[in-house]
């Protein structure tokens, strides 16, 4: 089980699902609400995905057609996104991980409208787009 939280501590989450991908994306969307150069997300599934306290904090936000990113109304962390293209995936902002998941981040993506500022500076793969068909749900 992997668990998370919001910064002020009122959204609290458990993943008890398989992790299906993690990945640091570089996407223009997750930059503007991660704040940075890039957003590291891990992607579980959403059948072991439970919003343990705090879910009347959550406010969602359709970013793009059909993708919601829920936001705790008291501190506004951005806690984690789902999309009705994956019905079966909660992707979970890495940095309200209260919890080692035991794993790393695994590429790139997005990497073609990355932060013309920021260099990648380590050695996992990257990708131009999204991950490559056969490469996760």
């Amino acid at each position: 089980m992997t668990r998370g939280s919001c910064h002020c501590g009122a959204v609290r989450y458990e993943s008890r699902g398989k992790a299906l991908r993690f990945v640091n994306c570089h996407c223009p969307d997750c930059r503007k609400f991660s704040g940075s150069a890039f957003a590291t997300v891990l992607a579980v599934e959403s059948e072991g995905f439970e919003v343990v306290a705090g879910a009347d904090h959550l406010v969602p936000h359709e970013s793009s057609p059909g993708k919601r990113r829920y936001f705790c109304r008291t501190c506004g962390c951005h806690v984690f996104a789902r999309a009705d293209a994956r019905p079966g995936m909660v992707m979970v902002r890495a940095g309200t991980l209260d919890d080692d998941p035991g794993l790393r981040p695994q590429c790139h993506i997005w990497v073609g409208a990355k932060a013309p500022w920021h260099g990648i500076s380590d050695s996992l793969p990257q990708h131009e787009g999204g991950l490559p068909a056969g490469t996760g749900r």
